[in-house]
């Protein structure tokens, strides 16, 4: 016999209003960043702030298919099939572009401390907005399969019925499960490797070249980039997690799930616009025009 924990009807409650409140806060965080951006110059002719406005906007868009599908699935269970896999696929999709940007951006800062010379032939608007497009073909391939695997393995009754809507639910096939594991392991040993490698470099040179209190920077930047990329890179494993804690703390698993929800797909849009948006000193001396409650962050 095995059994199944569901949470109280007011402890469901509060972790809705909760989740949406936070989502909304972050949301007009971000929306004003996105605002800013698009009134000056500086920015949009910017690479580097324009994959910070990439990032930002798949931060929003993530952020709002993910607050409105754990909404749903504590108010409607059941949803009709093609709207399911299109709300799947745009939040999978979205969930993993964030890695991949912050490689991009981690690339870009190489190549600005590193080889400051080739920055502007290396890294121009066209050369970006390329890498963006390649940033999302790469998180295509990892759903591509599944939907391509769930067709061949499903009736077509059940594109036509309604679902439960979760991942593992309508994906739930163990070939898509087994492809799942292995990719995940592969994007994220990549992504590290890029990581480590331009980080150290940039901080071996922001250390050579820098006063004492542009280097303490420098390090404390690093450390925020590599703390935001552990918690987008927790998606990529965050299902193993959840099964070996499901055997061990089986009784609050539904309170585990929540804050590990939290903390992979919602913490890290919060440190988004803190370590790119507000620490930054031009975007800092334009967001009071548009920000009606303005945080100055200084690390």
């Amino acid at each position: 016999m095995v059994l199944i924990y569901r949470d109280t009807f007011e402890s469901s409650v509060a972790k809705n209003v909760f989740l949406v409140a936070l989502g909304l806060l972050i949301n007009y965080i971000n929306g004003t960043l996105l605002h800013t951006y698009s009134k000056h110059q500086i920015f949009y002719t910017n690479p580097r702030y324009i994959l910070f406005a990439h990032m930002v906007l798949n931060d929003m868009l993530q952020l709002t298919l993910s607050v409105a599908m754990f909404v749903l699935s504590n108010t409607s269970r059941q949803m009709l099939c093609p709207l399911c896999l299109l709300l799947l696929c745009l939040s999978v999709l979205t969930t993993h572009n964030i890695p991949f940007c912050l490689a991009v951006m981690a690339a870009e800062c190489y190549i600005a401390v590193c080889f400051p010379l080739q920055h502007a032939q290396l890294c121009t608007k066209r050369c970006t907005y390329g890498l963006i497009a390649g940033i999302w073909s790469l998180t295509i391939l990892i759903i591509l399969p599944d939907i391509f695997i769930l067709a061949l393995s499903r009736p077509a009754s059940f594109f036509t019925s309604t679902v439960y809507c979760e991942r593992t639910a309508v994906f739930g096939h163990p070939l898509i499960m087994a492809k799942r594991d292995v990719q995940y392991m592969v994007y994220l040993c990549a992504v590290w490797s890029v990581l480590i490698f331009t980080y150290c470099h940039v901080f071996c040179a922001a250390r050579a070249a820098s006063s004492e209190k542009q280097s303490k920077k420098a390090r404390n930047t690093i450390l925020l980039h590599g703390f935001q990329l552990l918690l987008c890179l927790l998606s990529y494993v965050d299902h193993l997690l959840l099964r070996l804690l499901r055997t061990w703390f089986l009784k609050y698993i539904v309170h585990i799930s929540f804050v590990l929800y939290i903390v992979v797909m919602i913490l890290p849009r919060l440190i988004s616009p803190v370590l790119y948006g507000l620490r930054d000193k031009t975007f800092r001396h334009h967001l009071p025009k548009y920000m009606i409650l303005t945080v100055v962050v200084r690390v």
